[in-house]
């Protein structure tokens, strides 16, 4: 059995890493990851509990092949809590291709910053166990290499989303600043038309009521 942990921080807001956490995949810097199903998701006490379904592609040496087999697409089980009072999400996954011989058990935690409010601290922690082969302590050596690597992938991977999600707020933004602007152009315009409407009316009435007046000299 093998152990793997990290730590990592992100220069972003609980916030704004747990909601890209949830639109991660897929990005260009992780293409292992097909994609993902919610399978079951509901809210209990204030805590979102969702338990998704994860599809990938994992890359073992051909020499593996004869020892665990082969498949074109693996699944592992994804069940994760999100508590937005205590500002924690937490992700648990495991493997359920190659189960009979292959166990990746992974936890990451993410919270604000002990130090820091405006960051968020991820740990993250793997427990590989490879079983009912021969060479089982390589392999696990390899697999926790392997996680190793997409780890800094997947932070990366999250980094992207982040600079997506920024831009969508900064676009919706800057539309709402023209829709202000052009509310206020029509108001203004609208204000003018209804001065100037004005204008005219007390113009006639002063033409009409002068009018009136001669009149009445006359008589």
């Amino acid at each position: 059995m093998k152990i793997w942990t990290s730590e990592h921080i992100f220069n972003h807001p609980w916030e704004t890493v747990t909601q890209a956490a949830w639109r991660k995949y897929p990005n260009p810097m992780t293409p292992s990851i097909i994609g993902t199903d919610v399978v079951e998701r509901q809210v209990v006490n204030g805590v979102l509990h969702t338990h998704r379904l994860v599809q990938s592609k994992w890359y073992f040496p051909k020499w593996t092949h004869a020892l665990i087999g082969t498949a074109k697409t693996c699944f592992a089980s994804e069940r994760s809590t999100v508590d937005p009072e205590r500002k924690q999400m937490v992700l648990k996954t495991n493997n359920l291709t190659f189960c009979r011989n292959i166990s990746v058990d992974e936890v990451l935690y993410y919270e604000p910053h002990p130090a820091d409010a405006s960051k968020t601290l991820l740990k993250q922690e793997a427990t590989v166990t490879v079983y009912g082969v021969p060479l089982s302590h390589y392999m696990e050596d390899l697999l926790t290499s392997t996680i190793s690597s997409n780890a800094g992938k997947g932070r990366q991977g999250l980094e992207w989303v982040i600079g997506m999600i920024n831009t969508e707020v900064k676009g919706i933004a800057e539309t709402a600043v023209r829709g202000t602007d052009e509310l206020i152009h029509t108001t203004r315009r609208s204000i003018d038309e209804v001065t100037e409407s004005a204008r005219k009316s007390m113009d006639e009435i002063s033409v009409q009521a002068s009018k009136a007046a001669k009149a009445m000299h006359i008589t």
